[in-house]
């Protein structure tokens, strides 16, 4: 008669094909994981050569100049100093879409936030270690208090983020319209508009290299990229604030209060984007004029939905999106159509978010076909068992 010895508890035995399963598990996920990305970039080149040749370029001609243009160490720079306000933009969206809302307002939370910071950061003339604190300041209090507004709306009167946001967006190029006059808090330079001046002391440090500077603001769009990681991945706050994205009934179940988490999101969302405009405002144009740069807040949406959310991948996509700003005028200089880069834009887009859902959907049945394998493994096991209980 053979005779078996049982393995102990927490080393081989049982325990190892468990251990093996979770090591394949979590292969799986990293080969879906490169999976999306791929595929995404392997469509949205094939359409894109498809539309180059549907107006008749030659789509090999316009990647090799777009890669060697974008590969030169000016080029470079620009696009890092492209990327940064993309960047925080794009955090400040995904704040919101953590918790299954849609900040479409970003827009307008940081151009506000941005008119009244340079107000203020023009009638002062501190020492320039207090004075740039406080023109941040006073950025992410106006962006906070403009998202906060939506947030008090959607859970006081149910109003919809989207509608709210959208309007608000409107109220701050209103309001900035009104008070940007020369007269009240502007001056006119010719042709533009714009508020007082920034004093030199306050300007933001630059990072030198061989050819342009690199913003200083890089610094801070990592370090507010590593506070958002660690929120909402480390803390219990970001617990509950994904809990409620996912599923507000079992949020409140839990004891969350899915109203105080809305207004929480906003007002971070906005706090975020108030330093949107800080880049610019602090490290290139010192004041607030008619010709500050808009849309920044629309971008963020789209490199949100390229990064899947996540600070590294929001940090690639932002990337990418100065590299085809930045070749894009290249191409059209070299004979391209001017509209070429904003198809390609929105083609990446598309592609990332299709490639996602069909990787999503493959992993998910992969899952589910390996849980009923398993599953009708132990059933059979089982009889096996039972018919061998019953012959004895």
């Amino acid at each position: 008669m053979s005779t078996t010895t049982p393995a102990p508890q927490g080393t081989g035995g049982a325990e190892a094909p468990a251990v093996r399963s979770r090591a394949a598990i979590d292969w799986h996920r990293v080969g879906l994981g490169v999976a999306a990305p791929l595929l995404a970039i392997v469509a949205a080149l094939a359409i894109t050569s498809l539309i180059f040749l549907t107006t008749g370029d030659n789509p090999f001609r316009a990647f090799s100049i777009m890669v060697e243009y974008g590969s030169k160490s000016d080029s470079q720079i620009v696009i890092v100093n492209k990327a940064i306000p993309y960047f925080l933009s794009a955090l400040a969206v995904a704040i919101g879409f953590r918790m299954n809302l849609f900040n479409i307002g970003v827009d307008g939370q940081y151009r506000i936030a941005a008119f009244f910071a340079a107000v203020v950061g023009g009638a002062l003339a501190l020492p320039g270690i207090v004075q740039i604190p406080v023109i941040m300041i006073v950025a992410m209090m106006v962006g906070a208090l403009w998202s906060g507004i939506a947030g008090l709306l959607k859970t006081t009167r149910g109003v919809s983020e989207v509608i709210s946001t959208i309007m608000l967006n409107a109220i701050a190029g209103a309001i900035i319209g009104y008070f940007l006059q020369d007269g009240r808090l502007a001056v006119r330079d010719g042709n533009i508009i714009h508020t007082e001046p920034i004093p030199e002391s306050a300007h933001f440090f630059e990072i030198p290299t061989g050819q342009a500077p690199v913003n200083g603001f890089i610094v801070v769009a990592v370090i507010v990229g590593v506070l958002y990681w660690f929120l909402l991945n480390r803390t219990r706050f970001g617990f509950d604030l994904r809990t409620v994205g996912r599923s507000e009934s079992a949020a409140q179940a839990g004891g969350v209060s899915v109203g105080r988490m809305v207004v929480t999101s906003m007002l971070l969302s906005g706090l975020v984007a108030g330093l949107v405009g800080m880049p610019t405002l602090l490290g290139e144009s010192y004041n607030f004029g008619t010709d500050f740069p808009n849309g920044i807040g629309f971008t963020g949406i789209a490199i949100a939905l390229l990064g899947r959310n996540h600070p590294v991948g929001i940090a690639l996509g932002a990337l990418l999106w100065g590299f085809l700003e930045r070749t894009g005028g290249r191409l059209e200089f070299e004979g391209y159509a001017q509209e070429i880069v904003g198809v390609m834009q929105g083609v990446i887009v598309l592609c990332v978010v299709i490639a996602y859902e069909v990787v999503r959907r493959y992993g998910l049945r992969t899952q589910q076909r390996k849980v009923g394998e398993r599953l009708a493994a132990e059933a059979r096991d089982n009889g096996k068992s039972e018919k061998a209980e019953v012959s004895a």
